[in-house]
């Protein structure tokens, strides 16, 4: 499609019956860490909390103006197309039917539901739900509206850029734009480079759902084998057609994020706005921050586009836990200390004050003990070097577990087991103390030498107080003077020798 038609189309698109002009936020801390001025378009204030209803309503208009006795309308989609059409045909009393996998959350599927949609349960997978679709489609003499593969739905995602030049008459110099199909950023990239051709478009993608890049590299359209989806809502294995068409030759730039740089983005924006954006919301202000470090750009203006905030609430303990790793606040490390009384105390005593996010230690024999250590830092990867570098020239084996995936997912939280009948007399304990950087080391100081740590953990769960468990391995006719230093350390604690789950797992 030509520019100047596609233009056309974009200022005469018809959103706002449904959608809402968003607000350009400025963001201050973003801006001042990077020393560039920094906005985000809060689409996640959309009545559907993101973009889709945009370009869905746009299509549904136009279909009905060419159709008048259109019947209804018809998608396939698990995520925000589907409530976006779900709102647009309620608002143009039209009958919707929407498609989802089985493996469609039930928080989604109640939300299309609420809009008057309704909601067939098929497939196992997105590309199953859309063939069923298709079919039905075809079968009840509906109309198919494509989540981003069509020209009147990326007009109505282009809307946003209209409002952008209007919000910000100024000099632009790069917008960041997530891409899934294209659809979105096919809108942006066709009005920017109309109206202001020198503003930079960059696409943000997944590393592991990129197929824009790839497309871009190949210079045709290729298919992935897999997508990651822990971005869901730009898991796709293609890129459209006619979005690709659009936009090969108007984007400038395409940067490519990994989870935890997106989970820092999810942090960063709530830091700034108090929102919480979904996955695919944060892809382009974790693209910006990337671009700015890789290019060591000042004194520049960037707008990144929050384009959704359909997250499920239990994925937030997830992303907590990986926007330090994103960011290079924290580094995870496995440590091989001697079996003796007082090698934690050592180990934490080279390791300094600085704030410790987690230490797991569970006895396995009586020569060496494997410490699993997540340390906050404040200077980033070259920080965690010295570190790695200062603990092995003292003798200590050490392995950077920071970028290890494994251990990332799943070892930090499998640490532990039965120690057999190595470990005698040994006494559980629970403790708490008040949170701050270098707390652990004072902790273990109180503790000394006396008694031998059979068991370790500790994780830093963003309070303003420390929790401990420990096991100490103490003789009985220790007891008495073991009481008086658990008195002498004036801080909580509880006995937990009884408790069910140490019995079960731990002992």
């Amino acid at each position: 499609m030509r520019k100047e038609k596609f233009l056309e189309k974009i200022l005469t698109a018809r959103v706002y019956d449904v959608a809402r002009e968003t607000p350009l936020d400025y963001m201050p801390k973003i801006s001042r860490r990077y020393s560039n001025h920094v906005y985000l378009k809060r689409e996640d204030l959309q009545p559907v909390f993101s973009f889709k209803c945009r370009g869905a309503f746009n299509k549904i208009y136009q279909e009905l103006q060419a159709n008048p006795k259109l019947k209804g309308v018809i998608t396939a989609s698990a995520g925000n197309h589907a409530q976006g059409v779900a709102l647009a045909a309620k608002k143009l009393h039209l009958k919707a039917t929407i498609v989802m996998p089985t493996t469609t959350p039930d928080i989604k599927v109640s939300a299309v539901r609420s809009h008057g949609a309704k909601a067939v349960i098929y497939g196992e997978n997105f590309d199953a739900a859309k063939e069923h679709s298709l079919k039905l489609a075809k079968k009840e003499k509906l109309a198919y509206i494509h989540p981003f593969d069509d020209f009147d739905v990326m007009a109505g995602q282009g809307t946003i850029a209209h409002e952008l030049i209007r919000q910000h008459p100024g000099k632009i110099d790069a917008i960041f734009v997530a891409v899934g199909g294209g659809g979105l950023i096919a809108g942006i990239a066709g009005f920017m480079k109309a109206v202001k051709p020198d503003t930079r478009i960059i696409g943000v993608e997944p590393d592991d759902a990129a197929c824009f890049y790839e497309a871009r590299k190949a210079g045709r359209r290729v298919t992935l084998k897999e997508v990651g989806i822990f971005a869901d809502g730009v898991a796709v294995k293609q890129v459209g057609k006619n979005t690709f068409s659009m936009i090969k030759d108007l984007v400038d730039d395409v940067i490519l994020v990994n989870t935890d740089q997106i989970c820092a983005a999810i942090k960063d924006t709530y830091e700034d706005t108090r929102a919480i954006c979904e996955p695919a919301g944060a892809l382009s202000l974790a693209g910006m921050k990337k671009y700015v470090e890789t290019h060591g750009l000042k004194d520049q203006t960037y707008i990144a586009i929050n384009c959704g905030a359909n997250m499920n609430f239990d994925r937030l303990r997830h992303v907590s836990e990986r926007a330090e790793l994103g960011e290079d606040r924290e580094a995870l490390i496995a440590v091989e200390i001697p079996e003796r009384p007082g090698s934690f105390k050592r180990l934490c005593q080279l390791i300094g004050h600085r704030s410790i996010t987690e230490f797991n230690y569970r006895y396995a024999d009586d020569t060496v003990a494997r410490v699993f250590a997540g340390i906050q830092l404040t200077h980033g990867s070259d920080e965690k070097n010295k570190l790695v570098a200062k603990l092995q020239s003292k003798g200590y084996k050490v392995v950077d577990m920071t970028g290890n995936e494994v251990a990332k997912l799943h070892t930090r939280y499998m640490i532990g087991g039965h120690p057999g009948s190595s470990v005698t007399n040994e006494l559980l304990y629970r403790f708490q103390f008040p949170e701050k950087p270098g707390a652990l080391l004072n902790f273990l100081m109180k503790v000394g030498n006396r008694w031998n740590i059979s068991l370790f953990h500790y994780r830093n769960h963003g309070s303003n107080f420390g929790r401990i468990l420990m096991g100490f391995q103490v003789d009985r006719g220790d007891h008495k003077a073991f009481n008086a230093f658990l008195k002498s350390l004036k801080i909580p604690y509880w006995d937990e020798t009884e408790n069910e789950a140490y019995e079960l797992f731990l002992k």
